[in-house]
């Protein structure tokens, strides 16, 4: 959507073009001047059907976006298994608490431990909640498909190499989100202080107010079985994030 600040010209359907004098964007509402008019029009972004002069509408979001980006990624990640890109992989650890959580998208071979690490393909809550943007280009509220199509024109490279097949994951994860969007997501991460490692896949809500999750466990991904016992888990909450290194293609993963 494109910005609106005073001096923004508008349409309104029923009092035509006019421009911004002020804008609130903390309760949604601007004040308008349209054609001579000396006095200025109070005007609602949520009710009032504002639109840019170019007829774009302009929409003002009354809730907040979700304190975790989890769902958005998971949903676009199904969308682009079903495009043919099954070699992307979506490595999700958030805590229950919900106050620290990490997510890291990878491609190329399905290797959960030895995972490339590329610029914008990975994430934090201390800097999505104070810019609720994945770090690609991509704008706040950004649809799946939206989100898709931003991620391939900032890495056409990196995205190229998720392109291929691997059903067996791809099955599992269009199950997982099937049973979790939009409202739940995964968490891949386990740590010894946490307890034993649970059977089945921790599910975790991804807003307040979200009740617990009452559906069918899920299992863990294909493969990752074989780690269960393995000391990769009980450390995979140690979230420091390597820094960011331009388009490198085989970075290895120093957080295991």
């Amino acid at each position: 959507m494109k910005p609106i600040a005073p001096g923004t010209v508008i349409f309104h359907r029923h009092r035509g073009y006019g421009v911004i004098t002020t804008v609130n964007l903390m309760t949604g509402w601007i004040s308008a001047r349209f054609g001579n008019e000396m006095r200025t029009l109070d005007l609602n972004l949520s009710t009032d059907e504002v639109q840019h002069a170019d007829g774009e509408a302009i929409l003002f979001r009354r809730a907040p976006p979700d304190p975790m980006p989890h769902a958005r990624l998971m949903a676009m990640v199904r969308e682009l298994h079903k495009a043919g890109y099954q070699r992307l992989y979506l490595y999700s650890w958030p805590k229950p608490s919900g106050l620290h959580w990490r997510w890291h998208l990878f491609t190329g071979p399905r290797n959960w431990m030895e995972r490339p690490w590329r610029e914008g393909w990975y994430g934090s809550g201390a800097e999505y909640n104070c810019n609720p943007v994945m770090g690609w280009g991509d704008a706040p509220g950004e649809t799946t498909e939206e989100l898709a199509s931003t991620l391939a024109q900032f890495d056409p490279t990196g995205l190229a190499q998720a392109l291929g097949r691997d059903e067996d994951h791809a099955a599992w994860f269009d199950m997982v989100c099937e049973a979790l969007l939009p409202d739940y997501t995964f968490s891949l991460g386990w740590d010894k202080q946490d307890g034993r490692i649970p059977e089945a896949l921790p599910v975790i809500p991804v807003r307040r107010g979200v009740p617990e999750y009452s559906g069918p466990a899920l299992p863990w991904p294909p493969g990752w079985t074989k780690l269960l016992g393995s000391a990769h888990l009980a450390s995979t909450t140690a979230t420091v994030l390597p820094k960011p290194v331009k388009n490198s293609k085989d970075k290895p993963d120093t957080v295991r």
